[in-house]
């Protein structure tokens, strides 16, 4: 059996294609079978107020699509272009690759992946504006 296979602590929530569930008392697992599912654990969304920087902007565009409060063809172009401007000022090899994959994830319509990639800039992103406030 493919899929994915998710691993729930106790009392842990996670949407899947816009319904929250929520684990019970155990830990749990669950196998997602169903290909091109929309799945976010909602300890690692990233919240409105959160949505400061242009990194955690663009994340939290992409996380829209994966709730499902933005339709992914409206949103595709945006999104796009949001990477475009990131790869314009993040520009050693390791971002360009990470901007590299999240546009081919959104091209080809893997919005889990997308947002996995545009989320592991975030490091890199607190690194520099840590190092223009000094």
């Amino acid at each position: 059996m493919s899929g994915l296979v998710l691993k729930l602590g106790p009392r842990e929530r996670v949407l899947i294609n816009g319904a929250v569930i929520e684990n019970g008392d155990r830990r749990s697992r669950l196998s997602i079978v169903t290909p091109n599912a929309n799945i976010l654990r909602l300890r690692d969304a990233i919240h409105p107020e959160e949505a400061k920087t242009p990194v955690r902007r663009v994340c939290y565009a992409a996380q829209l699509i994966l709730t499902g409060d933005i339709e992914p063809d409206d949103a595709r172009q945006q999104l796009l272009r949001r990477i475009e401007e990131l790869s314009r000022v993040l520009i050693d090899p390791d971002s360009r690759s990470l901007l590299s994959q999240a546009t081919d994830a959104l091209l080809s319509d893997q919005f889990y992946k997308c947002l996995k990639s545009l989320r592991a800039l975030i490091p890199r992103e607190d690194r520099l504006l840590a190092a223009s406030t000094r």
